[in-house]
């Protein structure tokens, strides 16, 4: 299985999906223009992961501020994984000083049924 390796820019998270590392990462600002578009390459890739996972893979999230159509992709991308949710574990990271992105990680925790860690840095 192919890494997607999509470099951030200003409005656009990096993304990092590597089967061979276990791990999959956001990070950075997530404010596409078309989220569906920009997003679609990560569902094809979990969608592909899903047919064969790991026995573990950590999903990464680093994201310094996302906009409401970001958060209904993020929601969707931990719906999909819920399937397979005995090999996941979403590590949310959040600034100490950063409140709303460690309170949307909790949402997501109420919301999916995949296990959660919270890191603060």
């Amino acid at each position: 299985m192919e890494v997607l390796d999509i470099k951030g820019t200003d409005d656009t998270p990096s993304v990092k999906m590597d089967k061979d590392a276990n791990i999959i990462e956001f990070s950075g600002r997530s404010l596409p223009e078309d989220v569906a578009t920009f997003y679609k390459p990560v569902m094809d890739w979990i969608d592909a992961y899903k047919e064969e996972p790991n026995d573990h893979i950590d999903v990464c999230f680093k994201l310094e501020y996302f906009n409401t159509a970001s958060s209904k992709m993020l929601l969707d991308i931990l719906l999909k994984l819920e399937d397979i949710s005995d090999k996941v574990t979403v590590k949310w990271y959040s600034h100490e000083d950063e409140e709303d992105i460690e309170d949307a990680g909790k949402e997501y925790e109420d919301i999916v049924e995949v296990p959660f860690e919270f890191i603060k840095y």
